[in-house]
């Protein structure tokens, strides 16, 4: 098992890696903003529950087999970005409704689709694989024995660390969005904000590279 300190080291890490610009948090944000804090909560255990799988993936060896695998890389690349411009068409189409928590689409937002929506976004993110399969086996220390223990409670502090982030991100982005959907202009706008970033994710991830 881990000792505290290596604990601790993780989780910090953790925290800076979550807080710092990027596809996730990104997403998590246009989410809430657009749909509200609810919305955005799900959107969170959706992605959160992806990273478990990726844990899952590294403890089991998975990843290491994924990462030999150009094919399985482009794949889920193109999979990925295929997902992320069809959510950028969506939200450039969606129409405002000015209801506030919940609008964005011009009716009720179903919420399990949301967490779906989630764990899609990050399963289909090859990058999120490799940066696990780089990143666990680190903080891991053979001399303290069950290092499937060590690497499975290593990903349960990473998701513990993004479900405080991005919960925070959450909240304040549900705040903002929830005036901004009382407006229709400015609820339009806010849809054709998050189609932007969805399509500019898009691009992104088509051009990663392993």
């Amino acid at each position: 098992m881990i000792d505290a300190h290596t604990a601790l080291a993780f989780f910090g890490l953790a925290l800076v890696l979550c807080a710092a610009p990027g596809p996730d948090n990104l997403f998590v944000l246009m989410q809430s903003a657009t749909h509200g804090r609810r919305a955005g909560f799900l959107v969170v255990l959706g992605l959160c529950t992806g990273l478990l799988v990726h844990t899952a993936a590294v403890v089991l060896g998975l990843a290491a087999v994924f990462a030999a695998s150009a094919t399985a890389f482009t794949v889920l690349k193109v999979l990925g970005a295929s997902y992320l411009a069809y959510l950028a068409w969506q939200a450039w189409h969606a129409r405002g409704s000015g209801l506030g928590e919940g609008a964005g689409t011009g009716a009720p937002v179903a919420l399990w689709p949301l967490f779906l929506r989630g764990i899609v976004m990050n399963l289909t993110n090859p990058k999120v694989v490799l940066f696990f399969l780089a990143l666990l086996p680190q903080f891991v220390d053979p001399q303290r024995g069950g290092m499937a223990f060590q690497l499975a409670s290593l990903g349960i502090l990473f998701v513990l660390a993004a479900l405080l982030t991005f919960g925070l991100l959450t909240v304040l982005a549900g705040q903002a969005g929830r005036w901004l959907r009382r407006s229709l202009t400015a609820q339009r706008r806010l849809n054709q904000g998050a189609a932007l970033v969805f399509a500019a994710l898009a691009a992104r991830l088509a051009l990663a590279q392993r």
